[in-house]
């Protein structure tokens, strides 16, 4: 454990905002570029799907590596290291793809993604369960709202840099630099954690036996079979939603990569409006809601038509994954005890479709197609709709919690 002194909220909800939205930034800013990157590499989807597959396996590691470096280095410094990590994998990426045209170069970029987003990523939702319930409020929505925030500024510097035939090692190196600064002045809001002494940390063994429990909690896996049903929707649109434009509906890359923007744009607006309807629906309801109106988006893309009912189904197909994943960040942490260990169990689940979803997708499309492989993402959407019971419970808000101070 890590001793924190007494917080303040505003600064730390900024912070952990900033770290979200630096995630989706770093996580969009290169789907958009994908025509760009798959033509330099002169790759085939399969290809693609298989260097992607390496930041899913570095992902993994990070998953595994994250509550013991969270321990060890606390949170400031942990999520510091490893969203830096994420920002020099992107350059990376786009240094080996535009300059080297190499393949390997652009799969070490991968590799240092996927590591830095597996570990940040549980890291900044362990630290904003940890803000939800020090604040009283549900903020999780909104936190997650930055994320897609970012994911719209990048996926929109993308466009703009595909407008103007920007090459993808320029436009990279400059966000890289610019997101390592950022995230460097906005741990700064974290609480002032320190790491624990490294006598007073629990043995490997121990930690181990404790996020293992967890897994056999049916609640806390069917609240992960939610997130993973949306997780896989969200990431297969991070990675292939431009390529299904651009190459099934025969759209120019630019256009393509707007298309991906107002997907972006769409799931963040979601979120932001996430705790009126919550509060109004409740979690299962809400859950069900826009699961079924993501399955529907997705059935509109896929089969198309007129460009206004791609985007159509763009736009609802961006509601549908917008609130699984925090209200099941949410759900998880009140579930039982030990909220980090429990918030980890499922963003585990979640994170791993997030980035195991789109190289099935990627083989996948090699035998059926791109648009006729998104059909596993809707199979997907009706599973997290028949699991969303599993969210069930008390939204705590700041009225809850001051009647419970009352107690």
């Amino acid at each position: 454990m890590t001793t924190t002194s007494a917080p303040n909220v505003v600064r730390w909800r900024n912070g952990v905002g900033v770290a979200f939205g630096l995630g989706g930034l770093n996580l969009a800013t290169w789907g958009p570029r994908l025509p760009t990157i798959k033509h330099d590499l002169r790759l085939d989807d399969g290809a693609l799907g298989l260097l992607v597959a390496g930041m899913t396996v570095a992902s993994i590691v990070g998953l595994l590596s994250s509550s013991a470096m969270l321990s060890r280095l606390g949170a400031r410094r942990a999520i510091a290291l490893m969203m830096s990590l994420v920002a020099v994998g992107v350059a990376i990426i786009g240094l080996g793809s535009g300059i080297g045209h190499s393949p390997a170069v652009v799969e070490v970029g991968f590799l240092c993604v996927g590591f830095g987003l597996g570990t940040s990523d549980v890291m900044i939702n362990v630290e904003a369960s940890a803000l939800e319930r020090a604040s009283g409020r549900v903020l999780m929505p909104l936190l997650h709202a930055c994320w897609s925030a970012g994911a719209v500024v990048g996926s929109g510097i993308g466009a703009a840099a595909a407008a103007l035939a920007i090459a993808p090692a320029w436009q990279f190196l400059v966000e890289s630099v610019l997101t390592i600064v950022a995230i460097l002045i906005a741990v700064r809001g974290l609480p002032d954690a320190e790491p624990a002494p490294s006598g007073a940390a629990a043995p490997v063994r121990e930690r181990i036996r404790t996020w293992l429990s967890g897994w056999a909690d049916l609640r806390l896996l069917m609240i992960g079979v939610v997130m993973l049903g949306v997780e896989l929707g969200e990431g297969s649109a991070n990675n292939w939603l431009t390529l299904g434009v651009a190459q099934g509906h025969r759209q120019t890359d630019a256009i393509a990569a707007l298309f991906f923007t107002v997907f972006a744009a769409s799931e963040t607006t979601a979120r932001v409006l996430g705790g009126p309807l919550v509060a109004r629906l409740g979690r299962v309801n809400a859950v069900r809601v826009t699961t079924v109106l993501g399955a529907l988006g997705l059935i509109a893309f896929i089969l198309g038509g007129p460009p206004w009912l791609v985007l159509l189904g763009t736009v609802l197909w961006a509601i549908g994954v917008s609130m699984g994943f925090p209200l099941g960040m949410s759900a998880a942490a009140e579930s039982g005890p030990n909220p980090a260990a429990r918030v980890s169990v499922v963003a585990s689940l979640g994170y791993l479709a997030n980035l195991g979803g789109p190289p099935v997708v990627g083989f996948l499309s090699q035998g059926v197609g791109l648009l006729n492989a998104f059909w596993l993402l809707v199979a997907f959407m009706v599973v997290a709709l028949l699991a969303a019971p599993a969210l069930a419970g008390r939204v705590r808000t700041e009225r809850t919690a001051a009647q419970e101070a009352r107690r």
